[in-house]
Order: structure tokens, then sequence, then C-alpha cells
């Protein structure tokens, strides 16, 4: 297998950026280049007499490489600025972020600054703020929902894919990767022969199981139709759709045929060491999992690509969604915590601490300033990927927005349905009648 040079990340901004900007941002930028505010000072708070201010902070850490890049980051923000104390660090590995959140802000202890993943369920509640217009300037045509821009992206969405051993593939006689679904099936009967998990998946972490699900409804579903979910809550559509269907066939039957036994008590969290350790061959994941594997093992030698289609076409995760560091409603009638938060998240995206945190989780950077670190051969593949304009980008089932917000309960009763299938060999017809009715109510009641 070729083995490519390492080489800057830098190379293919231009052109992942031209894409990421083209992918149907929302046209109206009445907020984006700021309200005429002039832009503040990173060093404004030194003019306040270096007062002492607090402020919580609140973020997913469903993966340990991410867990430990942002508390590397706030560890070196209050190191950098002592009068600023960043406390009750909220952190969870709860199968369910969105619930966690919400519990959060019915004990009262909503986040300050809250890395928010479902922004128009809580921009609808007033529980955040649109990000102040000083900090419009730090990234390019960012989403908007409602026509306002609520976050402070985070990094660019990555493309998912196989992380497979050299080592098992060579032992198996996979000498090419696959061109079309029907090969990569080909390549898990060939593992499978030889004794070995051919793939370990997550499926403790609720949230883990999203990668292969929205996996085949990007093939099957949203590539054709990118608006499936509005025309879903507007009943015409339906799960119990050919398409559908197709999809949640081809998740059952890889995961009874080929996922490893255990995977419905296995941690997201587990899964690089039993990659690393020869119990499976293979891990569909995202690019935040290349530096979690070194760390198991810095001499594991892998691989990623894309799982393509029954066609040969690659459809991958790609396009930029409203997600990334928002500020609390409540944070935001505290001027100097406001200014202490705002002086964070410029922190955050300064090229030299922001690259550390990019290279961390192998992201692409969402800023407008080039930010640049070694990028390794894995990582290489999903920068191609990202950049080829032939290949597909979409996004999974509960991270579009305006018409095409799913009810916000959906997505993990939805994932824990197919769970349900999968382990009593469900009809995939029936289960997905369940989904139609499911969704019908919560539809229902978040209306009223």
């Amino acid at each position: 297998m070729h083995k490519k040079t390492m080489t800057k990340l830098s190379v293919l901004l231009l052109a992942a950026t031209t894409i990421l900007s083209a992918c149907g941002n929302n046209s109206n930028n009445s907020n984006a280049g700021g309200n005429g505010a002039a832009p503040q000072s990173p060093d404004a708070a030194a003019t306040d007499g270096k007062k002492e201010v607090s402020f919580s902070i609140g973020y997913a850490a469903g993966d340990p490489a991410t867990k430990q890049a942002i508390a590397a980051t706030v560890k070196a923000f209050m190191e950098a600025n002592p009068n600023v104390k960043i406390k009750d660090i909220s952190e969870t590995t709860s199968a369910a972020y969105l619930d966690w959140l919400k519990t959060k802000d019915a004990v009262g202890e909503f986040p300050d600054l809250v890395e928010m993943r479902d922004t128009q369920v809580f921009a609808d509640a007033g529980k955040i703020v649109e990000l102040p217009s000083d900090l419009l300037e730090l990234f390019s045509d960012p989403p908007q929902v409602d026509g306002k821009v609520w976050n402070a992206p985070m990094s660019v969405n990555v493309p998912q894919g196989i992380i497979y051993s050299k080592k098992a593939y060579a032992d198996a006689g996979i000498t090419e990767l696959p061109k079309t679904y029907d090969e990569f099936i080909a390549i898990q009967e060939k593992l499978k022969a030889t004794g070995i998990s051919p793939l370990v998946v997550g499926g403790k972490d609720i949230f883990h199981m999203g990668f292969w699900v929205n996996k085949f409804l990007i093939d099957d579903v949203y590539v054709q139709d990118p608006d499936w979910n509005s025309k879903r809550t507007a009943k015409t559509v339906s799960f119990t759709d050919p398409n559908v269907i197709q999809a949640m066939t081809d998740f059952k039957d890889l995961f009874t045929n080929y996922v490893d036994k255990g995977w419905l008590s296995t941690g997201d969290n587990q899964t690089a060491s039993i990659l690393v350790s020869g119990k499976a061959a293979q891990l569909f994941s995202g690019t935040w999992m290349f530096s979690q594997i070194t760390e198991a093992d810095p001499n594991f030698e892998f691989g990623f690509y894309a799982v393509p289609d029954r066609e040969g076409k690659i459809n991958v995760v790609g396009l930029p969604s409203p997600a990334g560091w928002s500020l609390s409603s409540e944070a935001a009638k505290d001027a100097g915590k406001t200014q202490a938060i705002k002086d964070f998240i410029r922190f955050f995206f300064e090229p030299e601490q922001y690259a550390t945190y990019l290279a961390s989780i192998n992201a692409i950077p969402s800023t407008k300033e080039n930010v640049t670190y070694e990028a390794g051969e894995q990582m290489q593949v999903a920068l191609d990927l990202i950049a080829d304009p032939d290949v597909n980008k979409s996004l999974a089932i509960n991270n579009w927005w305006g018409d095409n917000l799913i009810p916000p309960q959906f997505r993990n009763w939805y994932y824990k349905l197919l769970q349900d299938m999968v382990g009593k060999n469900g009809d995939v017809a029936e289960y997905m009648k369940q989904a139609d009715t499911e969704y019908d109510a919560q539809v229902k009641a978040n209306a009223q």
C-alpha cells in the first residue's frame, strides 16, 4: 500500500475552504462581517486592571483525544491569564450530550461557555446568544440559523471512514482497497476467513452508532435528497420507503455478519486498543481516532479510506453545520464574564494554540487565518476527500437545521431502535414503521 510523505495541512486548505463555502450555507449574510462594532483587542481584559473573573465551560468529551485537547487549552489559557478562573469544567462521556445539557440547565448549571451541537434547539429556547460581532472576523462565512451566527466553529466536519490494520489486510491477502460496496463486503469475508473480527464498534456509546447509521443514510437518502428530513416532517416521505429500507438492511446485514459480537458492551474509548491488539481488523470512525490509535501503539501501521457505495461513488460527512463554542444568555448579561469568554475564544483560535488543538484530534481548521500542522498519511486521505469535487458531501441525520431539523430526541431513540433490530434479528420494514410513528409523535409533542 502506497505510503505518502508527511505533508503540510495548509496545502489543501484553500481547496477545502472553497468547497465548504459553496456547500449551501445560509445566504443571508446580514450578520457575517459584523454589525459595525469596532473589533475588540484580544488584550482588552488587561485594561480592566486584571480584575478577578470566572466562568464555567461545558463540552462533549465522548472521545479521549478531544477531551484532552480542550482541557490542555483551558489550562494554557489560565496560565496566561491568572486573573481568570475557568471553573466547573464540565465534561461528559454520557451517551446523550443533548440530554446532559438539558439536565445542567434544569439544575441551574448551564455552562457560561458551551460547546453547542444542537444550536437551533437552544437558540429557540433562548439559552444562548449570537456570537459577539467582533469574533465573526475570525471565520469565513460560518453557518447561520435564522440568519444569525450562534457559534464559533471549533473545526470543520471531517469525513468518516475505515481505519484498518495493514497487517490484518496483508494476512488476509487484501492488496487493493474496495472500489464498490460489494468489494468492501468481499474484503469483510476475507478478513472473517482468517479468524479475526472484521469490525469493532463502540456501541455502548450511542453517539458511536451514528457513524455506520449515517454512512448508509447518506449513501441511500441524503445524497439524492438533502431535504429528506423536512419531507419526513411533512409526511411526504417515510422510513418505510425503499431507499431507507435498503440503507437499514445494509446496516443490519453488516452488523449481523461482520461486527465483533461484543459491540453492544464496547465503549468508544475501547475501540483503539481493540484495533491495535489485533482483536479486530477495522474501525469505522473519524480522523480524531488517529492520534488515539498512535498513542495506543506507536508502531501500529494503519490506513484510512472512505467506503464506496454500490455504484462506486464516495459520499461522506463534509458539509459545514452550525456547531461550536456558544455564549450562554445568562453569561452575556455580565460584561466582565463576557469579555473573559471572548478572550478565551480568541486564545483558542490563535494559530499556535489552535494548531496544537487541531493536530491532537486531526481536525480541519475553521478560521480565516491559515493554520498548519504536520498531517500524516491517513489525514492526507481525509483532506483529499474534502478537496475532491467528485466526492459528495453531506451531514448526519441530526446535523441538519432549519426545516431539516429533526426532533431533538429522535436521533438517540432511532439509534437504540436499530440496536434492538440487530439484537433481535427484527424485520427491517416493521422497525421502520415504528420509526415513522415515533417521529410523528415527537414532531407533534414539540409543536405543543
